[in-house]
């Protein structure tokens, strides 16, 4: 978006009221848990419950997106103070719609909270937003009318907002778009839009009609290995872009001119919008080179995509602190690990995930997570246990003349836990048995994967034996 200096300040003036009422409808609600709650040791002294505190005619209804979303005509007869700051704020002067939009924020906010997502998976508890962290705001497409279109030009008039808004356009409009609604994203370097359509025509894929098999599907291998960022089972490997690794020295040097300003000064700011296009540059890298790569991937026709189902929160996890006998801290290899855990992170192996998931669905194919237990131990041929220690990148067989990369072979065996073809794997005291295998009806297509890779993993036959 190109909006110019009265639309800039009009916006900031709307960002800065959906803050406030954002931040006041998570107070209001964290104060109804601290004045109508209360925890009381039970006689016993073994565990708390729950009583009321007010008396009951004090009491009210816990406040909800209904409760709080009628607060909002109240809120606009008049100005509204800020305590802290005494600034006044003035609601009339936002799209009733986008004002809703954010109490439906703050509703999905502490719904995920208590009772977690669809997946029954909970989030942290909500936090207050600064002026950095609520950035979008969200106008309804009733509010929003397209005035012109040029060749690489849109002009939009959104409701309340005096004169019309330049957006460049990155893909030309289709005809008969129904527009449900706009977001508007303040960023480091400019305003962003992004208009969402609805296209009834666009027919929905059934993915039931669909049945994996080993011509289509492909097995993914996260690496995470030098240079090297994902093995797929065509015996392809796909280089890392580590977008942080290549910024920290700048990142870091822009962060201590920052630091060692005053508080609140001009230079201060200055160094941290600096400071923010570097992120912002580090962020649009990684994703550039998520998409780039998830392409690449869906090109090769493929209609089942099978990925390691990884614990990234437990992978980039810092290791538990050691003391001795007498309680003073030991070594407990946090300092190797650190190095690892920025790895993982700069990375972003879970928004490639979600990258490639959106790509496959709209080229028709899905992306299926498995279980990648003993899937890098095992030897995807054979089923022997030959990778037993992670230093170990190849296995030269002498019997079937191959130098067999580590990475490809555990995407291989992750394909065969997406088929069902991985054999039963039982973790004894002593060592890991394989009680159950039925390698002999892949052997053969997993061998002719291997020896059409490059010369790079075939070992000559002079060298072995």
């Amino acid at each position: 978006m190109y909006p110019n200096t009265a639309q800039k300040l009009e916006l900031n003036d709307w960002l800065r009221i959906c803050q406030y009422w954002y931040n006041w409808q998570l107070g209001d609600r964290f104060n109804w848990w601290e004045q109508n709650r209360d925890y009381v040791l039970s006689p016993q002294g073994e565990f708390c419950y729950i009583c009321c505190s007010l008396p009951p005619l004090e009491l009210r209804d816990n406040p909800n997106f209904y409760s709080q979303k009628k607060l909002l005509p109240g809120l606009k007869e008049d100005l509204i103070r800020v305590k802290h700051s005494g600034e006044l704020l003035d609601f009339k002067r936002v799209p009733s719609q986008t004002l809703q939009d954010v109490s439906s924020r703050v509703d999905l906010a502490f719904s995920r909270f208590l009772r977690g997502d669809s997946n029954s998976n909970k989030s942290g508890k909500p936090r207050f937003k600064s002026a950095n962290s609520f950035s979008t705001l969200k106008v309804e497409g009733q509010a929003v009318t397209i005035e012109r279109v040029e060749k690489d030009w849109l002009f939009l008039s959104v409701s309340k907002l005096e004169g019309w808004v330049k957006v460049r356009l990155h893909r030309p409009l289709p005809n008969g778009l129904c527009m449900k609604n706009v977001l508007m994203t303040k960023k480091a370097d400019g305003w962003y839009c992004t208009i969402a359509l609805e296209e009834p025509t666009i027919p929905t894929f059934n993915y039931e009609a669909l049945t994996p098999t080993w011509d289509n599907s492909m097995g993914i291998d996260a690496v995470l290995y030098e240079n090297d960022y994902l093995a797929t089972s065509s015996g392809d490997k796909l280089p890392s872009l580590k977008s942080f690794r290549k910024s920290q020295s700048l990142l870091a040097k822009v962060s201590r001119r920052k630091a060692l300003k005053k508080k609140g000064s001009a230079e201060r700011r200055k160094l941290a919008k600096r400071e923010a296009k570097v992120h912002q540059k580090i962020a649009r890298a990684r994703q550039n080179h998520a998409f780039c790569t998830a392409h690449e991937i869906v090109k090769s026709g493929n209609k089942f995509f099978f990925v390691e189902d990884l614990n990234l929160r437990g992978l980039s996890k810092r290791n538990k602190a050691k003391k001795d006998e007498y309680g003073k801290f030991i070594v407990n290899g946090q300092a190797a690990k650190s190095g690892l855990n920025k790895s993982w992170a700069d990375a972003a192996f879970g928004q490639f995930f979600t990258t490639l998931d959106y790509i496959a669905a709209k080229a028709g194919a899905m992306v299926v997570k498995v279980n990648p237990a003993y899937t890098s131990q095992i030897l995807s041929y054979r089923d022997e246990i030959v990778f037993t220690d992670c230093s170990i990148r190849n296995y030269i067989d002498t019997k079937e003349l191959l130098n067999v990369d580590r990475d490809v072979n555990s995407s291989i065996n992750i394909k065969r836990v997406g088929l069902g073809l991985f054999p039963t794997i039982k973790s004894r005291k002593v060592k890991v048995c394989i009680t159950h295998t039925v390698t002999t009806s892949t052997s053969k297509e997993v061998l002719i994967v291997l020896k059409r890779m490059s010369e790079a993993h075939t070992v000559p036959q002079g060298q072995c034996g």
